[in-house]
């Protein structure tokens, strides 16, 4: 499917769902980084306003001026990693998703991409404003860490998507992950 038709079908489900408001939605690039043991690496992040509320999430962010999502994907792990030595792959899933953050309500239509690397030193180096009073740190995680993590995890599914990625590799076409209403 291609992109402006993938991204209807998800404002569509948004729409199905309630969650359509008047604010803009941002598009999307997100990355499932991969090391050499199968690992992935999350960031750590939380309310500016409430340090005390934290969560897990993959590296990416906003799509900038007419830059492709594949461009954004690669220049938001720069950024929010330091790792550029990445192999990118195939969208693996799409999703609608709206949450509260930093005094605002946030609609996203993301997209994630399989990347693969053997660089997993990090060292984030181009974070916004906003990113820099929000995030904590990085870590590399094993499948049975995610799985058996007790701290919020977003997508909230990535634990057995992740189990069904390294089982059965990529799908031939990106699943469509239920929207996300926080």
């Amino acid at each position: 499917m291609d992109e402006p038709a993938a991204e209807a079908e998800l404002a569509g489900a948004a729409e199905a769902t309630g969650a359509a408001e008047a604010t803009e939605r941002r598009r999307v690039a997100r990355v499932i980084l991969l090391d050499p043991d199968d690992r992935i690496l999350l960031i750590h992040g939380y309310e500016p306003d409430d340090p005390a509320q934290t969560w897990w999430f993959t590296p990416g962010g906003g799509l900038e001026g007419d830059e492709t999502r594949e461009q954004a994907a690669l220049r938001e792990l720069a950024e929010e990693t330091g790792i550029t030595d990445v192999e990118l792959g195939p969208v693996l899933w799409r999703r609608y998703c709206s949450f509260p953050f930093a005094g605002r309500r946030w609609n996203q239509e993301e997209w994630y991409y399989l990347a693969r690397t053997t660089q997993t030193a990090t060292a984030p180096g181009g974070l916004t404003e906003l990113e820099a009073r929000s995030v904590a740190g990085l870590r590399w995680w094993t499948s049975a860490e995610l799985s058996a993590a007790r701290e919020t995890v977003y997508p909230n599914r990535l634990a057995e998507l992740l189990d069904t990625l390294l089982d059965e590799g990529p799908p031939s076409t990106p699943l469509d992950l239920a929207p996300e209403i926080v």
